[in-house]
């Protein structure tokens, strides 16, 4: 094909071929097959290209024995580089230490006003008066992060850099696939320093919000608003999935079904909210003040980066006061702080749901609705020979009547549909012969980390 430039063949051709009009049309002819020549290839949208979109992702989630908190890796950057992070579920963005050796060639920072600001709903510009680099830019956009643990924040740097993460069919880790250009906070070592575990750079955050982990992710891969948080103890793994069901856990059950389901509300900073209607201990009902468990936009806060469920103060004392009735028949023992009601253990029997006590039920929408917290949840261990209640006095004013911490969570299995603002769940996996350890890695993981697909 005639390899002219098409910028000057046309004029060329035409002060050649002016003495021969006959020759025009081979003249338009040639216009044409340079034009042709010039023009980008059509990329085409195949069936295989339209199916190596993943319908689900996943990482694994580790919980640290001395803080409690439960970390999951990211592959970051360029080199890609696991990065350790607390998991905050109301987390408004994922953010970093970016002041301690963050190195990779593919580090960007949008520019104030620009698109990727916008889509962050970030309007503040910031300078940065020290030596250039990843987090230390002028006129950037400025947004804060925060640490969930000591409630600090920090004003830093919108980023961009490459995020990897397993895919799965729901039953194990499959491929790596990435976003070339995901957006983070860029913070300052200051900020990861206080209550974290060692070594742990940061937190991700699975809030509703426009730049928060599922938002992303759902966004540049196609699939629903929808994740599913399975924690567990420090002895596993558990699993964080992104995206549709089925979730498998060993020995292939899928967990995704059948779900309890309530209403899923969500604060004006991304936060996720139920209502608990009433609590009951043995099928009976605490009388606890209705009005404190009608507030909004829920009474009850799920939060992974509070250890321990917490109640408001005069909830906790009518509970625990309820609840030790109960329990009448098990020898009570001096409390271990920050627990207020201690059993003997060597008096109570093993069960596989955890020591057989009195069960908890969280009444939500309707009165049929139920969230059974078992034994495995409810007491924990802070010494051998000792069980205690696994819930805290919050004081007069917490952030809700009721804040759901991780240890209640475990073993069980949360779906946030965000599209519907619906929570699925569980109650206890080991009722099903399974639980959230159980997610199969096996060679998977290493196959994973081996083959990298851009998508």
């Amino acid at each position: 094909m005639l390899s002219l430039p098409f910028t000057t063949a046309p004029f060329s051709l035409l002060r050649a071929m002016a003495p021969s009009l006959h020759c025009l049309p081979v003249f338009f002819a040639l216009i044409i097959l340079v034009a042709a020549d010039q023009q980008p290839p059509t990329t085409l949208l195949t069936n295989d290209s339209v199916s190596s979109r993943p319908n689900a992702l996943v990482l694994l989630v580790s919980k640290n024995e001395a803080t409690n908190l439960h970390v999951v890796d990211i592959q970051k950057r360029t080199p890609l580089k696991p990065v350790p992070l607390v998991l905050d579920v109301n987390g408004r963005s994922l953010w970093v230490d970016c002041e301690s050796n963050y190195l990779s060639s593919t580090y960007n920072a949008p520019q104030c006003h620009s698109t990727q600001c916008s889509r962050a709903n970030l309007h503040d510009c910031r300078t940065c008066s020290a030596q250039t680099r990843p987090g230390c830019h002028n006129n950037t956009c400025g947004l804060n992060a925060a640490n969930p643990i000591s409630g600090e924040t920090a004003f830093g740097e919108l980023a961009q850099d490459v995020l990897s993460i397993p895919s799965t069919d729901g039953s194990s880790l499959g491929q790596l696939v990435t976003i070339p250009q995901f957006l983070f906070a860029c913070a300052p070592s200051s900020l990861a320093q206080k209550g974290f575990p060692p070594a742990v750079q940061g937190v991700v955050g699975l809030g509703h919000t426009s730049i928060a982990l599922p938002t992303q992710l759902a966004s540049h891969f196609g699939f629903q608003q929808k994740f599913a948080l399975c924690l567990t103890s420090p002895l596993n793994h558990g699993v964080l999935f992104l995206g549709e069901a089925p979730y498998r856990l060993h020995p292939g059950i899928d967990v995704s079904h059948p779900l309890g389901s309530t209403p899923l509300s969500i604060s004006r900073e991304g936060e996720y909210f139920i209502q608990v209607t009433s609590i009951r201990i043995n099928e009976r009902v605490v009388p606890v003040n209705p009005a404190l468990l009608n507030r909004r936009p829920g009474s009850t806060l799920i939060s992974t980066t509070t250890p321990y469920t917490v109640l408001e103060h005069s909830i906790y004392q009518t509970f625990t006061q309820f609840y030790a009735n109960q329990m009448s028949w098990a020898p009570r023992v001096q409390p271990i702080a920050p627990f207020g009601l201690c059993f003997d253990a060597t008096k109570m029997t093993a069960t596989q749901i955890g020591p057989e006590v009195a069960n908890i039920d969280l009444v939500l929408h309707n009165r049929n609705n139920v969230w059974r917290i078992v034994g495995a949840n409810s007491m924990v261990q802070p010494r051998p020979g000792v069980w205690c209640l696994g819930f805290v006095d919050g004081g007069s004013n917490p952030k809700a009547p009721i804040i759901l911490g991780s240890y209640q969570l475990e073993d069980n299995l949360l779906q946030f549909d965000l599209a519907r603002s619906k929570l699925g769940f569980s109650s206890s996996l080991l009722f099903r012969g399974t639980h959230c350890g159980n997610f199969f890695v096996g060679s998977a993981q290493t196959s994973a980390a081996k083959e990298e697909k851009h998508v």
